[in-house]
């Protein structure tokens, strides 16, 4: 047996309370501030992504002024009303209509399931103010189907009552209508993903559809469905070109209206900041719904299941409630669209239009470019070194996402605009001339806006693809000799090609849908399709609008169909769109 030596008498006493404390040193160096230049880089861009964010918060915490007192005393309680209105409604329209259309794909075969599958993911190439524009003009008093009904029945104004689609119920139908692929895609891949044997064992066990539905299907989806639903409330949340088209007073219409109309940055963040508070209310409730429930499933999800046949009444009852989504979220609008376009077209289609549509392009192709490499750099520095710091700064860095565009913008334009202010100030001292605007104003700004705002999109693709990769793969590049940066390169990249091509694609389509951000942070004389579609508009010049609402429109068709297919070829059970 071996004696461990004594220490030796000189050997000064150590108290328990300094050892506790050398240890506390020495782990938070080795967990949290042990940082190399990977961790640092890493740490640094995605404190940075998150600097919009945080200065908000900075900002809102000066004194309060008149014109936030003038907005307490009248309007506040309005806008905070009408935000929760508009979240619950649109969350459960979208839940009433995504869940079953989810349900009857993934389980059940009837005419045009094969179709269904991925089309109706169609209402998401829509933007809600571009659907909220077409049916305004359909619906309108001097619209078409209230025009026919006035002349079929020969009635006049006061002979019927028709319901207000400018309004809050009417803004809720809106958005439900072009959100609701967020819960059905969400609910469609929990469906799909649930263990065949737990199905069968309910049905052997006497159990119709309806009470496999909700007593199995349901409760073990609720994680999926609470994420879905959770998005799709954050999405109404930040939407501006509906609510403002319609007339709704929320939090974003009352962050534009201090912005521009009565010029004070102060009380905009202030109500930039409380509408924070509603979105990590949304963000912390759907995290503490499922931090004690667990969802396993067991048996062999490989298995292909076998579709339950619906047919005769139940199957073309199953065909309609598949069609009406996809009729009134797309087929109608972008009909509608494209009758206007077609009349109007040799009018508005001409050197401005195709310089517009180059602009949005180019400008959504760089953004969703430059969103991708700080993914992939946010992913893979994560990947090699998952301290808790480097792990809490990417999820810092995922906060855009959840945050509506006028907070981004506004986030973005304060510190960018102070920094411009000191340059031209310390230029003018020094150098005797004005530097002008180096980024307020720019499309360096408007760029920067949109890599905090839907980075959390690509990255969430990036690790997705990353989390496929064995670590064991690195370990074996790095002991023949690569560096980090190698491994980086000739491995993952290769690997992640399907991962990072999805990761384009949804940042290109939602930088060309994205309008209040673009509004706040253009350039001067720099226009995009989304703007010239609300300017149109809210001038009342529905059919000129809708050539450039159908460029938006048809720009994001291809990536969502992509997106169905890839997710269905993910999934067991798939059968392959003809």
């Amino acid at each position: 047996m071996t004696v461990s030596p004594e220490p030796e008498a000189s050997t000064p006493p150590v108290t328990t309370l300094p050892a506790a404390g050398n240890g506390l040193l020495r782990w938070l160096r080795a967990r949290w501030l042990g940082l190399d230049r990977w961790s640092l880089l890493v740490v640094g861009v995605a404190l940075l992504l998150a600097l919009p964010v945080l200065t908000v918060f900075v900002a809102a915490l000066q004194p309060t002024g008149a014109v936030w007192r003038h907005l307490a005393a009248t309007v506040l309680t309005d806008y905070v009303r009408d935000s929760m209105l508009l979240m619950l409604g649109v969350g459960a329209g979208a839940l009433l209509i995504g869940v079953p259309a989810a349900w009857l794909t993934s389980i059940y075969e009837f005419p045009g399931r094969r179709l269904f599958e991925w089309a109706l993911l169609l209402p998401m190439a829509i933007p809600a103010y571009i659907i909220a524009y077409t049916y305004t003009g359909l619906l309108d008093f001097a619209g078409p189907l209230q025009t026919a009904l006035r002349q079929w029945f020969h009635w006049t104004r006061q002979d019927y009552w028709f319901p207000e689609i400018r309004s809050l119920p009417g803004a809720v139908v809106m958005l439900a209508l072009v959100l609701y692929p967020y819960v059905y895609l969400l609910a469609r891949a929990a469906f799909l993903d649930q263990s065949v044997a737990v199905l069968e064992v309910s049905r052997t066990l006497g159990a119709g559809p309806w009470r496999r539905f909700f007593a199995v299907s349901l409760p073990m989806a609720r994680p999926a469905l609470i994420a879905g639903v959770s998005l799709v409330q954050m999405e109404a949340l930040a939407d501006y070109g509906t609510v403002q088209y319609f007339g709704v007073g929320t939090f974003t219409t009352g962050i534009f209206r201090v912005w521009y109309g009565m010029n004070d940055s102060t009380a905009a963040a202030q109500l930039a900041a409380l509408l924070l508070l509603f979105v990590f209310a949304l963000l912390l409730f759907e995290r503490l719904s499922r931090r004690r429930a667990r969802f396993h499933h067991i048996g062999n999800r490989q298995y292909r299941p076998q579709r339950l046949p619906l047919a005769g009444p139940a199957g073309w009852l199953a065909t309609g409630t598949c069609l009406l989504p996809l009729l009134f979220g797309f087929l109608i609008p972008a009909g509608q669209l494209t009758a206007w376009a077609l009349r109007t077209a040799p009018r508005v289609v001409d050197g401005r239009f195709l310089q517009l549509l180059v602009n949005s392009l180019l400008l959504a192709l760089g953004a969703a470019l430059l969103a991708l490499a700080l993914a992939v750099l946010l992913g893979y520095g994560q990947r090699l070194r998952p301290r808790p710091l480097v792990r809490l700064a990417v999820w810092s860095a995922g906060l855009g996402y959840a945050v509506p565009g006028t907070v981004v913008a506004i986030g973005v334009m304060l510190p960018f605009a102070a920094l411009d202010r000191s340059v031209d100030a310390w230029a003018r001292e020094w150098l005797g001339l004005s530097t002008g605007l180096l980024l307020s104003g720019t499309l360096t700004a408007l760029l920067f806006a949109y890599c905090a705002r839907f980075l959390p999109v690509a990255l969430h693709s990036v690790e997705a693809g990353l989390t496929r990769i064995r670590p064991s793969m690195d370990d074996a590049a790095r002991s023949l000799g690569s560096t980090p940066r190698g491994v980086l390169w000739r491995v993952h990249i290769p690997m992640l090609r399907g991962s990072l091509l999805t990761a384009v694609l949804l940042v290109f389509v939602d930088v060309l849908k994205e309008l209040p951000a673009t509004l706040i942070l253009r350039p001067f004389n720099f226009n995009t399709l989304a703007v010239r579609t609300y300017e149109l508009a809210s001038d009342e010049r529905l059919a000129d609008s809708a050539s450039f609402a159908l460029a938006v429109v048809l720009a994001g068709i291809g990536p969502v169909i992509l997106l169905s297919r890839a997710i269905g070829r993910a999934r067991p059970g798939y059968d392959p769109v003809p």
